[in-house]
């Protein structure tokens, strides 16, 4: 059944201002070189909660880096990882690997066309399998994502929180009716990137939008009261301790993050929750000297750092750390200098770390 928003809407008249306006106006980007349907893969996982600006370097080394499908499918995780470094949400990248792993296996390395078999992939959700197949195999599914929630609640004046799941849901079905059957590929990527560059989550630009005749929002002038968004809750904050340690040669101590859980399999320098950062550092000392096996004294506080998820926020401070031993052996741990600590995978905020403390110390 039709939403009532579209009863009146000239939805033909829609299809082709947006369409004609995508063509001339879609920005040059590298996975739009072609249609193929691993490369738009790659592409839409990459900027899941990723900016375009963020994300163009990483995909040209990350094509560069996994080709194909089957380069993709066996590669070694801390390979990926590597590849991977900087963007977050590293789950991500583990469960495209799982995904492509099948496809290669199962499907003859033919990326699957219909919505059942693309959506049984592991990692992929509504939005993208909705992409693939209206991008690379002009199937015309909707690709329903903030950009295009925010897009459609101005231009048919819906009023529904889009935080909430069933809101897509109810974006979804509106966009079956709207979705060009003739070019279901530009007309997807037209919301997309009206919502990118035009129709932004404040200050629209409405002079400039093509579609402007057929708001319901601009023409009542209540395009900036949409759409409605419930907050987020406040992210809690985790009080940490890094310790940057150092053996008798001047190498460094990292250790691997467990393969289940937040930032799976990454490196990283040994690091504590803390109740304060006024802890005593004999106290800290003791225990990390039990945590890693063997004595290390604490010496001086050298940097603060504070990272941003999207549900937490670490603030660590840094120590540097002594420890006297020349040789070690124990699985998830290893002393690195300098050069070989670019052959690890860290997250952004002990990227940070090794950023001071190598600047500071050579």
């Amino acid at each position: 059944m039709q939403h009532e928003k579209l009863n009146e809407f000239n939805i033909s008249q829609f299809q082709q201002d947006l369409i004609n306006w995508f063509k001339e106006n879609q920005r040059t980007l590298p996975w739009r070189e072609n249609k193929d349907p691993y490369r738009v893969w790659v592409s839409e996982i990459m900027l899941q909660q990723t900016r375009v600006d963020t994300v163009i370097p990483y995909y040209l080394n990350f094509m560069r880096e996994f080709p194909t499908l089957e380069d993709l499918a066996y590669a070694e995780e801390d390979r990926i990882l590597k590849a991977w470094e900087g963007l977050g949400y590293y789950s991500r990248v583990r469960n495209l690997q799982t995904a492509v792993r099948e496809v290669v296996e199962e499907y003859n390395a033919a990326v699957p066309d219909t919505l059942k078999e693309i959506s049984a992939l592991k990692g992929v959700g509504p939005y993208t399998a909705g992409a693939i197949l209206s991008i690379a195999y002009a199937k015309p599914e909707p690709a329903v994502d903030g950009n295009v929630m925010r897009v459609l609640s101005r231009v048919l004046e819906i009023d529904e929180d889009i935080a909430k799941a069933k809101t897509r849901k109810t974006f979804e079905a509106i966009i079956y009716d709207l979705i060009s059957k003739e070019d279901p590929s530009s007309f997807n990527q037209g919301l997309m990137e009206l919502g990118a560059l035009i129709c932004t989550p404040t200050s629209p630009g409405c002079l400039l939008c093509p579609v402007r005749e057929h708001c319901m929002a601009y023409n009542k002038g209540i395009q900036d009261t949409l759409p409605v968004k419930s907050k987020k809750k406040k992210a809690k904050r985790k009080l940490m301790a890094a310790f940057v340690v150092k053996d008798e040669d001047g190498k460094v101590l990292i250790e691997k993050r467990p393969d289940k859980g937040l930032l799976a399999g990454l490196w990283q320098f040994p690091n504590v929750e803390v109740e304060s950062h006024s802890f005593n550092k004999e106290e800290m000392a003791e225990a990390l000297s039990l945590a890693i096996g063997k004595p290390i004294s604490i010496r001086d506080r050298i940097q603060k750092v504070e990272h941003v998820f999207s549900h937490i926020v670490w603030d660590i401070d840094v120590y540097t750390a002594v420890i006297p031993i020349k040789e070690w052996e124990k699985e998830g741990q290893r002393f690195v200098d300098q050069y070989q600590i670019e052959d690890f995978a860290f997250p952004v905020s002990h990227q940070k770390i090794i950023k001071h403390y190598f600047s500071e110390a050579f």
